[in-house]
């Protein structure tokens, strides 16, 4: 098998992977052909209004996973295999607080409620922002861990699990918090990869406030009696750290056959950036809004945390509502054909994290540009394609131009490389070659990283990447008119 090896036939492996609008269960195999994937399970998740606040309901989840992992027991069961492991990666910043019980003191906030703008300005009275970026790298989101700590009314006998180590924790009776997203607390040293402490007692918070740290590949520990029952998995099934950032997971499986590339993971938000061995932690960077998060094997995603499909999965949520149910496809085809540098937004201002309204708010924002949109559905689609791509090109050339590094080449992975419209205009904004997929990148790097915790595989992430290389065959896109970037008035972005 290129890029690996395997001994003692085909093993299975279970990836759990969760965004914000659906979770899945999904088998690994490894084949001479590359990695195999089989969903054995979905169930709905999504933001919810629970108690005054918008709040994930991590219960329904939870049972969720469980009836996942009994399903891939019994499909692994059927061809004589044994599961060997599970990984679990979901979305970032958000956790649950447990008490020394191990009781959940109330349901985890989700990042789009607005509890923070509040506090934003006392974090950084305790703890200035060029202090805060020079010690973490991590770039300013409203809804960053730190501020949503500084929201909590008390923190008195808990600790806190970011949401993949909660799930962690009640399959095996272990609290760890995995590294790649501990990167996105604003709490870990970016440079060192260790908690930074001499943060902590500023800003209100214990030392201990988060379990200890493990990296992609560690064991956090084996299925609790009870777990075993429930699912029908040995005792001895190991849950493994993987990327559990879903975007660590995402860049691990990047189908890159050079170090010279940028990446996309396009889906409810947009990650966009590229991959370094070491943070930049200038203010020039601070001032672009450029985040360093941790990756697989000690790299850097050095990248920015953008608008994504949000708006479009928004507008089509508000559509369905106004009736008729609109057909995604032909709004695509009817985007395509209007003209070029029609008007655009920024996706990334704040007012378009909440949910509800947004057909409106988009026509709002284009108006107080002094232009107009048409409410046309095909005209607000094509806007938001138009924006995505104009911001991707944008962030691609800041993050060139703060790096010294130049990409060769735009990989996009996740649900937008579905997106063929997205793709061309991506790439007619950048100016260079796009190869669209794996949709499935998150749960290939997940299932990669268990794969090699198993003895299944050895190497770094370019061996990993190889497999990925010689199982997927990305769409390539190339740039129909020179980059469109130049043509595009910048956005302003906001920074605090």
């Amino acid at each position: 098998m290129a890029g690996g090896s395997t001994a003692g036939g085909p093993a299975v492996f279970a990836a759990v992977d969760i965004g914000a609008s659906s979770g899945r269960v999904i088998l690994g195999r490894l084949t001479d052909a590359g990695p195999e994937l089989t969903t054995v399970h979905r169930f709905p998740n999504g933001v919810q209004f629970l108690g005054g606040a918008l709040r994930w309901d991590v219960e329904a989840l939870f049972a969720g996973v469980l009836a996942g992992l009994r399903l891939a027991g019994e499909a692994a069961a059927r061809t004589g295999e044994t599961i060997a492991s599970i990984g679990i990666d979901t979305w970032a910043v958000d956790y649950g607080l447990v008490d020394d019980a191990g009781t959940l003191r109330h349901l985890p906030f989700s990042y789009r409620d607005g509890r923070t703008e509040a506090v934003i300005d006392d974090v950084h009275r305790a703890v200035p922002r060029e202090r805060l970026y020079a010690r973490t790298g991590l770039q300013f989101l409203p809804f960053n861990t730190v501020y949503q700590l500084a929201a909590e009314r008390s923190l008195d006998g808990v600790q806190a699990l970011l949401i993949p180590d909660l799930l962690a924790y009640r399959l095996t009776g272990e609290r760890r918090t995995e590294a790649t997203n501990a990167s996105t607390t604003g709490l870990l040293d970016a440079a060192t990869g260790t908690w930074a402490v001499d943060l902590f007692g500023p800003l209100g918070l214990s030392p201990e406030l988060f379990p200890p740290l493990v990296e992609p590949g560690a064991v956090v520990g084996r299925l609790l009696p009870g777990i075993a029952r429930a699912t029908g998995l040995a005792e001895a099934t190991a849950v493994v750290a993987v990327g559990s950032h879903d975007t660590a997971s995402a860049v691990a499986a990047v189908p890159a056959t050079s170090a010279s590339f940028a990446y996309i993971s396009s889906g409810t938000w947009s990650l966009v950036g590229v991959e370094l061995d070491a943070p930049i932690l200038t203010e020039e960077s601070r001032a672009a809004n450029f985040t360093n998060e941790r990756g697989v094997d000690g790299t850097i995603r050095y990248l920015r945390n953008t608008g994504g499909l949000w708006l479009l999965q928004e507008c089509l949520r508000q559509w369905s509502i106004e009736g008729p149910e609109p057909d995604l496809a032909a709004l695509l085809a009817a985007a395509a054909a209007l003209p070029a540098g029609g008007p655009t937004i920024n996706p990334d201002d704040p007012s378009f994290i909440p949910p509800d309204s947004m057909p409106a708010r988009i026509v709002s924002a284009v108006a107080r540009t002094g232009l107009a949109l048409s409410t046309e559905r095909a005209a607000i689609v094509r806007c938001i394609l138009d924006s995505l791509a104009h911001g991707y090109a944008r962030t691609i050339a800041d993050a060139e131009r703060l790096t010294g590094t130049t990409a060769e080449v735009i990989h996009i992975v996740g649900g937008g490389s579905q997106n063929a419209l997205l793709c061309q205009l991506t790439a007619d904004a950048a100016g260079r070659r796009v190869l669209a997929g794996p949709v499935e990148a998150t749960a290939l790097g997940n299932i990669l990283i268990q794969a090699r915790w198993g003895g299944r595989l050895d190497g770094g992430l370019r061996e990993l990447r190889q497999l990925v290389v010689a199982g997927v065959t990305p769409v390539p896109y190339e740039p129909s008119r020179p980059s469109s970037l130049s043509t595009v008035p910048a956005v302003e972005r906001i920074i605090q």
